[in-house]
């Protein structure tokens, strides 16, 4: 997303291979990424010649907390998954760092990651 924020010009649609070559990602795990970015919204797909991908919102739109999401479909401390939150002693603390996570990813724009 922040290659795409910096690369992305006038609307041009950037290779996912020259992505993965700069950034040094394997091909076959960016294109689950991107597949998962696209399903969520966030990236536009180009088809032919000229094709790749740009974003499907202004960078100052997209929050750090909607890619997190968008890859790994929560942010949240799930307390229930434990069994034990109904005794557990720990659980407002869990709570406490579950909120300040969701500030703070909430609070950085991927124009943020770029500027």
């Amino acid at each position: 997303m922040v290659y795409l924020a910096k690369n992305q010009k006038k609307g041009n649609a950037v290779p996912l291979k020259e992505v993965s070559k700069s950034e040094a990602i394997p091909f076959n795990f960016l294109e689950k990424i991107i597949g998962q970015l696209e399903k969520a919204g966030m990236v536009i797909s180009k088809k032919g010649v000229q094709g790749g991908y740009t974003l499907a919102k202004k960078a100052e739109k997209i929050t750090t907390k909607d890619i997190v999401e968008a890859l790994e479909s929560t942010t949240a401390v799930d307390c229930r998954l434990c069994g034990k939150s109904k005794e557990c002693l720990t659980k407002n603390v869990w709570r406490k760092i579950d909120i300040a996570i969701d500030k703070t990813l909430k609070s950085i724009t991927l124009k943020d990651l770029i500027s």
